[in-house]
């Protein structure tokens, strides 16, 4: 993989020398997509995920407290890093998101169960106006998923359906929206819950949300969230506390939905 500038952070939720892409002839790519990889300890995959980003891809691997040396393996093989001492899944993607600056940005998780190429026809999506925040559903291989988290992710799609009305089967990690439009909604929350906060305030404000199907293989190394029942009970946890917030919210009007990438789409929240 073509080495990019790397950047360090300080903690405080900006990058201290974000990276930069070369478009002149000849050179890298201009980015146009910041693909966030919240890390913690995932030294043997790190490699790989950052070998499979498309051209125009640049990665934010957000440092989450590494032991093993994971921050320093993604700097020397080219990504931006970012350091964010508070633990927890939302504070990591956080910080990736506010360092960010391309148009587009992306979430991944790092443990090389999702391929980051799976997302160009997620960018496409939005480019073309046809969506505003488009979600992995994960098809999952053998082995891939452990029996209780996807048990729990069916029971939760069918509560967001209902809720919602958008015909969501997976609140999967890997999504693509454009920057500017995620850092409108304002997401608080710092955990496990800031996946589900992200889909319910876009609803709320109209956003038209689409899901692409996606490959799901067995993650490399150990889950720090569904690969335990610990994990999985403190996400759901997490996750309630979210659609109890999001049952005083009044209905979607579609006044705080991003403006810019093409026409409207035929039907808000339809499957492509």
């Amino acid at each position: 993989m073509e080495k990019k500038q790397s950047s360090s952070h300080d903690g405080t939720g900006t990058a201290s020398a974000p990276c930069t892409a070369d478009d002149d002839a000849g050179g890298a790519p201009a980015v146009l997509v910041d693909v966030v990889l919240p890390c913690l300890n995932e030294l043997s995959a790190l490699p790989h995920v950052l070998a499979a980003l498309p051209p125009g891809y640049r990665a934010i691997v957000v440092d989450n407290g590494c032991t093993d040396g994971s921050g320093k393996l993604a700097a020397s093989l080219g990504a931006a890093v970012v350091h964010e001492p508070r633990r927890g899944f939302g504070a990591a993607a956080h910080a990736g998101l506010v360092a960010a600056t391309a148009e587009f940005v992306a979430f991944c998780d790092c443990d090389g169960s999702l391929d980051p190429a799976q997302l160009a026809p997620m960018l496409e999506l939005v480019r073309a106006g046809r969506a505003d925040l488009v979600l992995g559903a994960r098809r999952p291989a053998r082995g891939a998923w452990p029996v209780h988290a996807r048990l729990a992710n069916i029971v939760l799609s069918r509560r967001l359906r209902r809720l919602t009305g958008i015909p969501v089967t997976d609140l999967g990690p890997l999504r693509l929206a454009r920057r500017t439009a995620l850092l409108g909604l304002d997401l608080t929350d710092r955990r496990s819950g800031y996946p589900l906060e992200m889909f319910l305030k876009a609803h709320r404000d109209g956003w038209r949300v689409a899901e692409v199907p996606v490959a799901y293989a067995p993650r490399l190394g150990k889950s720090k969230v569904t690969g335990t029942m610990r994990g999985t009970l403190t996400a759901l946890k997490d996750m309630r506390a979210q659609l109890a917030a999001a049952s005083r919210w009044a209905p979607a009007t579609g006044a705080g939905r991003p403006t810019a990438g093409g026409p409207p789409a035929e039907a808000r929240g339809a499957t492509p």
